[in-house]
């Protein structure tokens, strides 16, 4: 089995994309984020406000009118489309949303109890070019383990870029059925096709191809609900602009470490907030060379 590589800003500056300066918005992507509900409308805006600052040339949020008020309010720059009232309307908007973007996040946030987004969890591991699966979308995966882990699994051999997870360990263990351990995290990133990324004080990112990257962040300021979701726009802004997923899922990481240790300078990490992160990461992108 391959050894670990660690995470350093010296390995990441070598993964900084290249910015045409002759280039429109169309040219640096497009991500759609399905996220938010009524109860839970500030993960769609976190995700959505890391993604704008990723350097994507757009963001699209789809999700119920409850969550996208917010957005509005909160992300002018964000594009909105509402979810419909009944399933097959919902994927057949979601169907042409898809098509245009480039990348596809889903999950913070989510409803897991709303058949719409069950639908259209299937219908992104179907049918997103990139895709980005992270809370509510990972127990809905979980919870119907025999239909969409193959689906998972398949999306390489169906022409489309494997995608990237990215749980807490107790999202893990609903995935795994079981203990959270190294080996196990290794089996199921080789057997299902993606890149998952293990969060924790210590985030671990497995490969598809039985390696693994590492990075320890000693900062309790992070340890909030919405950090996350700031990581899961990030990684989806990385993947729109063209980045391959190891490198897309490695900076982001790196990254959204760098911003919590930039905010926890300023706020202190116990009044740290998740959107801290978000407004850290202008310096942190300089200070990497990115």
């Amino acid at each position: 089995m391959s050894e670990e590589t660690l995470i350093t800003q010296k390995l990441v500056q070598q993964m900084a994309p290249e910015r045409d300066q002759t280039a429109h918005k169309n040219d640096f992507g497009h991500v759609l984020i399905c996220a938010g509900s009524e109860y839970m409308t500030g993960a769609l805006v976190l995700s959505c406000s890391s993604a704008l600052r990723s350097g994507v040339g757009l963001v699209t949020a789809f999700a119920t009118d409850e969550a996208l008020l917010p957005v509005k309010i909160n992300c002018p720059c964000a594009l909105t489309s509402a979810w419909e009232k009944d399933v097959t309307a919902t994927l057949r908007k979601a169907d042409s949303l898809t098509k245009r973007a480039t990348c596809v996040a889903v999950g913070p946030g989510l409803d897991e109890s709303d058949p719409r987004a069950r639908a259209l969890v299937e219908e992104f591991l179907l049918e997103a070019k990139a895709l980005v699966i992270d809370a509510g979308a990972l127990n809905i995966i979980s919870r119907y383990k025999e239909e969409l882990l193959p689906l998972l699994a398949s999306r390489k051999a169906r022409g489309l870029l494997p995608a990237v997870i990215t749980p807490h360990v107790g999202e893990m263990g609903r995935l795994l059925n079981g203990e959270v351990t190294h080996e196990a995290c290794v089996q199921f990133a080789r057997e299902n096709t993606c890149l998952l990324i293990l969060k924790n004080h210590k985030t671990t990112i497995y490969t598809p191809h039985d390696t693994w990257y590492s990075i320890c962040v000693d900062n309790s300021g992070m340890a909030k609900g919405g950090s996350g979701d700031v990581l899961t726009g990030l990684v989806a802004g990385f993947l729109a602009q063209g980045i391959k997923p190891c490198n897309a899922g490695v900076s982001a990481v790196y990254l959204h470490g760098k911003a919590g240790s930039l905010a926890a300078t300023y706020t202190g990490e116990r009044a740290m907030l998740p959107m801290d992160l978000i407004d850290m990461l202008p310096e942190a992108f300089s200070d990497t060379g990115w």
